[in-house]
């Protein structure tokens, strides 16, 4: 399994002639979130499945090691 690391990445980037500052930089990421609608789309049961899955998914944040005070989360709610 790969080893999801930007701050990493970009400290290799910074050795081959970047400039930048971890600390001055924002990351931003999409955050969807699921809700369930009556008489459309997935059979009830798939729905509650694929909701309680997306809530359990690593986050992002986490997944990427982003430092978390300089991240920003646009949201986005979708219907299944």
């Amino acid at each position: 399994m790969d080893d999801q690391n930007v701050p990493r990445a970009l400290a290799l980037a910074r050795k081959q002639g970047e400039k930048f500052d971890i600390m001055t930089t924002s990351f931003f990421l999409n955050h969807r979130s699921f809700r369930s609608a009556p008489n459309e789309g997935l059979p009830r049961w798939q729905e509650k499945l694929f909701i309680g899955m997306a809530r359990g998914a690593t986050n992002a944040t986490e997944f990427y090691r982003l430092p978390t005070n300089r991240v920003l989360e646009l949201g986005q709610q979708l219907t299944i």
